[in-house]
């Protein structure tokens, strides 16, 4: 719960009265940002970050002292939750399931920072979208990341395939394709694999799938196998526990170019872009009944 409990007051959010505490604990030592300043951001950033958190199980990691201290992942519930935090069992874990303000704003105060989802609602064994990876060894990197990207939007365009990207908010880039849930794991590893095969085979040089970091040889890692069942993925929106408080930054394919940067998108980057409208994955969601998956699936599965 962190060292400091003496501060706290209620606030009422859609009729739900939600315990703050401790509101001028600074979490980013760096950039002086304080919980205050945190929850202010959630308020922002929800309208556009629960329809990905909803439904789904949630796994946070908690800073309850700031991003210089001790952290932990949380998946478990825990027993001191309010009557409005919602939870689904899972394999005997009771995952918070975060689909309103009131409980995005409890997490918040719980220092929880970062918003890690899978790829599947609570109501279906299939993914709702995929997500392709691309890590390279570290943000001195990132050009991998960025020339990966834009060679795989060729692909997808060339496919007729929807896609839309966003930072990771550490080091890296993500590529989704949002699905209409109705495709299994076991079908979209095909396309995973065949477009990491596809990298890897034509640029050895600068793209490998190694999963050893020693044996990658400072080329960037495509890690088509996190997308899988009981996998999961930073969601779109969520702050990060870096010292620069960076935000896993929805873009438009226009922004991706060589100019782009890692430490682009801090939060108030990112406060910025939403109060201006910048909003890239707005149509996302359209986008699943739209995405010709299955006819580009037929295409792989076929050449087999």
């Amino acid at each position: 719960m962190g060292s400091h409990t003496k501060t706290r007051s209620e606030l009422s959010i859609d009729g739900v009265q939600v315990a703050l505490t401790n509101l001028e604990k600074v979490l980013w030592p760096k950039t002086s940002i304080k919980k205050y300043d945190f929850l202010k951001f959630l308020t922002v950033v929800a309208p556009h970050m629960l329809p990905f958190l909803r439904d789904r199980l949630l796994t946070v990691i908690r800073f309850p002292n700031g991003v210089l201290h001790e952290s932990f992942y949380q998946k478990n519930c825990p027993d001191y939750a309010p009557e409005f935090v919602k939870t689904v069992q899972r394999e005997g874990i009771d995952y918070i399931v975060c689909s309103n303000l009131p409980a995005l704003f409890w997490l918040g105060n719980q220092a929880a920072i970062e918003y890690h989802i899978p790829f599947q609602t609570i109501k279906s064994n299939d993914p709702s979208e995929i997500v392709l990876d691309l890590d390279p060894p570290s943000q001195n990197e990132f050009s991998l990341a960025v020339e990966a990207a834009l060679i795989l939007k060729e692909v997808f365009d060339s496919l007729k395939l929807l896609s839309f990207i966003k930072t990771s908010g550490n080091k890296g880039l993500q590529i989704y394709l949002p699905l209409d849930g109705s495709f299994s794991y076991a079908q979209t590893r095909v396309f995973t694999s065949f477009i990491a095969t596809f990298l890897e085979t034509k640029y050895p040089k600068s793209f490998t799938t190694e999963r050893l970091k020693k044996n990658r040889n400072n080329r960037l890692y495509i890690d088509f196998l996190q997308h899988g069942e009981g996998k999961t993925i930073i969601a779109p929106y969520s702050l990060r526990g870096n010292e620069n408080a960076l935000m896993a930054t929805p873009l438009h394919w226009s922004e991706v170019n060589e100019s782009l940067r890692p430490t682009d998108f801090p939060m108030e980057e990112g406060i910025r872009r939403i109060s201006n409208g910048i909003l890239p994955f707005e149509n996302f969601f359209e986008a699943k009944q739209k995405q010709p998956f299955d006819m580009v699936l037929k295409k792989l599965t076929s050449s087999e």
